[in-house]
């Protein structure tokens, strides 16, 4: 994964979205880009106005390739975070607009995907409507939660609120408010057909450190969210919202308690625990599995595998030791917080204030537009799209970028023969890999049916109440079933990328593929330097800590000899370490094993990368451009990619969260690259110097 922003297939984002949709993203894709200067004439290559020559390449090449940038940039009082890749995501969200608004005027027929996209965007900006409706929509679910009156009819109010909405492989770490996370996927042991995973679940907040770090800044945190969910159980009319509140933490505390850490559950092999429908009341007792499955639709199913065994233990004994008032008290709290994007303003506005500006740090909200777009684009993503790479990815386009990833992908296949460390029997099996990667360019081969959703206007909650349902039955509609290695799990309007392992496959979506990370009018340096290392970043995670766990398949298997992994690990020790170094506040570092695979990626990535710049000018020299080499333009791009602004509290949260380092510890991945020192002429003494035995050198 390219960015902390969640990989998750069309339908399955509309289980998470309605969670943020008066939230400026708290794992924002990068929000607008270091643009050059107002006035300035735009650029085929290297920003030049947004580097800081008064900085030394080799004390700290992040600011050196953006210092003025950063000097000259403010962020925006409704963002978290300013960074490279959201002139796209902006971009993208402008076009998109466009797109809805001319079908909303469209008066398409009904149940075509442009009638359902403007119903869609209607509804959620009819915020008279939804003032006007009140608390009436909540009523059914919160009656529901209220006749609870044992452990069997709990279990099954809990079965019934499950929802495929996590996804491990690619940004693992979304926080589900269910009780459990639920994801379909190909199987580890049977990579033909699709399985269950169950983890770890029932949080509002971000992770377990959240409720458990005996921080001052943790403090507070939770402070303020006792004060959050008191106020929402108060605008819900609840009585004794305090007093609730304080029971609905205490229980999430429970289960926070009970969480294996980010590090821990990237562990594959730890993931893989086969369980039988019997297993569950054996190895789980205290929630009724029987009357749980069954509400949740997966009655028959009689297989899963349980990546995080003993987090489900001890959830399912709280399930038992816990009142029933606490648990209903949190079921009703998690259904209204969820949803409140599309409730009367006070839950929206109560949502933001928590979730956006304590979380976040962001001092305002996106404008209603924006917010919407976010809306159609998780329920109805595919439908835009379509529309989206019709006007917007021509097949030239498309045709371009797939010469650059062949090219990168020989560039792989050199460098694989070039490690001398590995063996034979290692080596071939990366090739195959390599060989049967399927990378999917600019959008997706078959489109996603929405036929089967119901989409009314002046029905905001219902909207995204009924996304949920759809994308959950069509996910476990789909158990057992062959799996579609050609599926997408990104829209073309998504600006990221992604390498999906147990498909073997990467997407590159329409919307990255333009400037400023590709542009025909710029020379190849820049063009590597920039796109070039995200294609080489996704491909590389095929090869990663995490993705070198699974086959040319998608199997987990050990393909690997003793030895070679023995290499590969102490390779990405090093480079922890090295991560570990990085302070990013007093005392506080970046997580060098939470970070591990995204970082091998980069140094892939980058690697690659340069050997298909160099390939791409069949021997000739690079042109110098603005008084730059090649080498350094291709360098300085990379670097310029990253160039970001963040709050301290989403950059706090970022640290403890993501399994990407920050951004401007991602750019002196060049530090291991011998062409870099070379280029930059960096020399014993530079701040960023590395002997050449301290390099981290992996494929």
């Amino acid at each position: 994964m390219l960015l902390p922003f969640p990989c998750i297939p069309a339908a399955r984002r509309a289980a998470l979205v309605a969670c943020l949709l008066s939230v400026a993203l708290l794992t924002a894709a990068r929000a607008q880009s270091a643009a050059p200067a107002a006035g300035a004439a735009p650029t085929h290559g290297i920003a030049v106005a947004n580097m800081d020559p008064a900085v030394k390449p080799g004390d700290d090449f992040y600011l050196y390739a953006n210092g003025s940038w950063i000097a000259r940039t403010q962020i925006p009082a409704d963002r978290a975070v300013l960074g490279v890749f959201s002139i796209l995501d902006d971009l993208s969200s402008k076009r998109t607009n466009q797109l809805i608004e001319n079908a909303a005027q469209s008066n398409s027929a009904a149940g075509t995907n442009a009638r359902k996209i403007a119903d869609l965007f209607n509804a959620y900006m009819d915020e008279k409507g939804i003032e006007a409706l009140g608390l009436a929509p909540l009523q059914p679910q919160l009656k529901e939660i209220a006749s609870i009156h044992d452990r069997r009819s709990l279990a099954l109010a809990l079965g019934k609120s499950l929802r495929v909405d996590v996804d491990m492989l690619n940004n693992t770490h979304l926080t589900t408010s269910n009780l459990f996370g639920l994801w379909v996927a190909p199987g580890f042991n049977d990579s033909d057909h699709y399985v269950p995973y169950l983890l770890q679940g029932g949080l509002a907040l971000p992770n377990a450190s959240y409720y458990l770090q005996d921080t001052d800044a943790m403090k507070k945190i939770r402070e303020r969210y006792a004060e959050h969910v008191a106020t929402v159980l108060r605008l819900a009319s609840f009585d004794h919202a305090e007093q609730r509140a304080a029971a609905v933490i205490s229980l999430e505390t429970a289960i926070a308690k009970t969480h294996l850490s980010i590090a821990e559950i990237e562990d594959i092999q730890k993931a893989n625990n086969p369980w039988s429908r019997a297993d569950f009341t054996r190895k789980a007792p205290g929630l009724d599995w029987a009357a749980y499955f069954e509400s949740a639709g997966l009655g028959h199913q009689q297989q899963f595998i349980v990546w995080t065994p003993t987090a489900i233990t001890d959830e399912a004994a709280l399930v038992a030791s816990t009142p029933l008032e606490a648990w209903k008290d949190w079921l009703a709290f998690h259904f209204i917080d969820h949803y409140s994007g599309v409730l009367p303003a006070a839950f929206a506005d109560e949502q933001f204030a928590f979730y956006g500006k304590t979380l976040s740090g962001v001092q305002q909200q996106r404008p209603r537009w924006q917010r919407g777009v976010t809306v159609v684009n998780a329920y109805l993503g595919d439908a835009v799209g379509q529309i989206y790479v019709q006007q917007y990815f021509p097949p030239e386009a498309k045709a371009q970028a797939q010469a650059m990833v062949a090219n990168i992908i020989a560039a792989f296949h050199k460098r694989i023969d070039a490690l001398t460390w590995l063996a034979p029997s290692t080596r071939a099996e990366a090739h195959a890999k390599l060989d049967t990667l399927y990378v999917g360019i600019g959008y997706p081969e078959k489109w996603q049916d929405y036929s089967a959703y119901e989409v009314r206007n002046g029905d905001a909650l219902g909207n995204a109440v009924r996304a949920g349902l759809f994308d959950y039955h069509y996910w476990i509609g789909r158990l057992g079933a062959p799996v579609d290695r050609h599926e997408w799990c990104m829209t073309p309007q998504t600006v990221n990328a992604v390498n999906m392992p147990l498909q073997n496959a990467l997407n590159f979506p329409a919307a990255i593929l333009q400037p400023p990370f590709f542009d025909a009018a710029a020379p190849a340096a820049f063009n590597y330097g920039a796109i070039g290392s995200v294609i080489g970043h996704e491909i590389s995670h095929t090869f990663d800590a995490e993705g070198a766990a699974f086959d040319d398949k998608g199997r987990v298997r050990n393909w690997w000899t003793p030895e070679d992994h023995a290499h590969f690990d102490a390779e990405a020790h090093a480079l922890e370490q090295q991560f570990d170094g990085y302070e990013v506040f007093p005392g506080v570092h970046v997580n060098g094993k939470q970070t591990i695979d995204e970082n091998i990626a980069d140094l892939g990535g980058i690697a690659a990368a340069y050997d298909g710049y160099k390939a791409s000018l069949n021997g000739a020299e690079a042109p110098q451009r603005d008084g730059f080499t090649g080498d350094q333009q291709f360098y300085i791009a990379f670097a310029q990619n990253w160039a970001t602004k963040i709050r301290e509290a989403a950059l706090r949260n970022e640290i403890v969260l993501d399994p990407h380092a920050p951004d401007q510890y991602r750019a002196l991945t060049v530090r291991n690259a011998d062409a870099w020192y070379k280029a930059f002429n960096i020399q014993p003494g530079d701040k960023l110097y590395l002997a050449p035995d301290q390099r981290v050198r992996i494929w």
